[in-house]
């Protein structure tokens, strides 16, 4: 799921084209942050789906192995007890993934070259045959194969990798987050239990909300930021400050100033995490100095107002 981290690397990302775009429309980049939003979601169904699609493949090679000229003996007997997996038969019984399914016209079907090849490798390996000569399977057994299928058949895949990078354009970005959603949904599939998908974020409402106004405020209030952090600054030709830096650092200050719920610490924190992974490498301390001196000026003036039990003087 999407946390606040990730969440943040989403309002980046839309900033940074915001500052690179001719059109300055604030509603038109606020657009594009919920679509990349609504792009993990559909990365999520969609690596389903393509599970859901080389179990089913199953059936394909089944037929084509008895239509062989000289089929073998397995040929003739193919174990087929996967298309009975307990954890896809609950999936494609989910009315969620089913809308979620004709919301994002996914059908891995289209790339069936794909599927045949990921099903091949899938079925010459010893997981496979294991749990294909279980004499009774359960949930538990039946995700484990499910789980195998997406760990090391798809994302070890070049092939798959090739095709969902294309399909999905912040896949390396969003993988994190994948993870996370897939393992909560074998978590949330149990026997006796509801078999819910996992949602995009603990709590929707609320992150919504923060990252809408994140991105709007931090835009507000760009020439009162850039003051601030060009009077620290002013020794520093322009060109000498990552882009990405700036925006960082306008953020950390959006935060600190008009996010009074949140603790100055956490947000100089989290800047300085997302600084390391999607900056220079000498961003993070950089930018560490700067807001360290910007927030002692804020202070000084009594600008940074906290509110709520152990952010007072945070």
């Amino acid at each position: 799921m999407l946390n606040r981290r990730h969440l943040r690397v989403k309002v980046l990302q839309a900033l940074y084209a915001y500052q690179h775009s001719d059109n300055k429309d604030v509603s038109k980049h606020h657009k594009s942050l919920f679509t990349s939003v609504d792009n993990v979601y559909d990365m999520y169904i969609g690596v389903l789906a393509l599970i859901v699609a080389i179990i089913e493949y199953a059936d394909v090679d089944a037929t084509d192995g008895l239509n062989k000229y000289i089929p073998s003996e397995a040929d003739l007997n193919p174990n087929l007890k996967i298309l009975n997996n307990l954890f896809i038969d609950a999936l494609l019984k989910n009315d969620d993934y089913l809308k979620a399914l004709k919301k994002y016209n996914l059908k891995w079907s289209y790339d069936l070259e794909l599927v045949k090849s990921l099903f091949a490798t899938l079925k010459t390996t010893e997981d496979y045959q294991n749990y294909s000569n279980i004499k009774t399977h359960t949930l538990s057994t039946d995700k484990d194969i499910i789980k195998f299928i997406y760990k090391k058949i798809i994302l070890k895949s070049p092939l798959a990798m090739q095709a969902i990078e294309d399909e999905y354009i912040n896949w390396e970005v969003d993988l994190e987050v994948l993870q996370a959603m897939f393992a909560k949904t074998l978590k949330n599939f149990t026997e006796g239990g509801t078999y819910e998908l996992a949602q995009i974020s603990a709590n929707w409402a609320d992150d919504k909300e923060f990252i809408a106004d994140l991105l709007q405020k931090t835009i507000a209030n760009d020439s009162v930021f850039h003051k601030l952090i060009s009077d620290i600054t002013k020794n520093w030709e322009a060109d000498r400050i990552a882009t990405t830096d700036i925006i960082i650092m306008k953020m950390a200050l959006s935060e600190m100033l008009f996010f009074a719920s949140i603790p100055v610490k956490v947000s100089i924190n989290e800047y300085l995490d997302i600084a390391k992974e999607y900056s220079t490498p000498k961003s993070n301390g950089f930018i560490n100095g700067i807001l360290d001196k910007i927030l002692a000026d804020l202070k000084a003036e009594n600008k940074i107002r906290k509110f709520g039990r152990g952010l007072v003087g945070s």
